[in-house]
């Protein structure tokens, strides 16, 4: 008798998702930004739509992938090899949306990630182990970032004058600067955005600062 083949192991839900994701680290979006390239709503790559809220799996659509690899240039034989792809060189991070920094639980006194409501994607390796990204959010910050964007902020990395840094002020503020100069009494920093105004603070009024090492564009 015959010996029968092999029935070939459905796809699971996280391994079309996990696809979609590389594809996005790939052209340098994140899941929202390769949504918006692709023609679609914003969040519907968001890792918050993919199970439903009572547990249920939510899959993309046919469509939703057509249009994500058109807009990524690239083709369905390039998927295939995405969905048996492991880990590829990079780390995955805590994600945070940037409007959710301001807000009290998501961060220690030293301006590491903590608490609950991160999010995770993977990007390319930093060596600080608390490395974290935030998704930008508006226009506030064009032209060097836009809606969608990622920067991934190291709170371990030396920061020199002219990188670019993520604060937040003991108020509760969070804001993404040009660091212009730093003494042991103020904070000097210019805005990526010349509608907006420059700013300087008072040492006592930074909670923490730290320096953006990458970020998707």
């Amino acid at each position: 008798m015959a010996k029968q083949p092999k029935a070939a192991r459905p796809l699971t839900h996280a391994q079309v998702w996990a696809a979609l994701d590389r594809l996005a680290e790939r052209a340098g979006l994140s899941p929202s930004g390769l949504a918006k390239a692709s023609g679609l709503d914003p969040t519907t790559f968001n890792k918050s739509k993919r199970i439903t809220g009572d547990g249920r799996e939510r899959w993309p659509s046919t469509e939703s992938v057509s249009k994500a690899l058109a807009a990524t240039n690239a083709s369905m034989e390039t998927f295939v090899q995405l969905l048996g792809d492991g880990p590829r060189g990079g780390q995955s991070v805590p994600l945070l949306g940037f409007a959710q920094a301001g807000a009290g639980g998501y961060f220690d006194d030293s301006g590491f990630p903590a608490g609950k409501g991160w999010d995770e994607v993977a990007l390319p390796a930093t060596g600080d182990e608390h490395a974290y990204a935030l998704e930008i959010e508006g226009d506030s910050m064009r032209p060097a970032y836009r809606e969608g964007d990622i920067i991934v902020v190291s709170p371990a990395t030396a920061i020199r004058r002219g990188d670019r840094v993520v604060v937040r002020t003991t108020g509760g503020e969070v804001m993404v600067k040009e660091l212009r100069r730093r003494t042991a009494k103020l904070l000097e920093l210019a805005s990526l955005n010349p509608e907006h105004p420059d700013r300087t603070l008072e040492a006592e009024e930074v909670e923490w600062i730290a320096r953006i090492v990458w970020a998707s564009q």
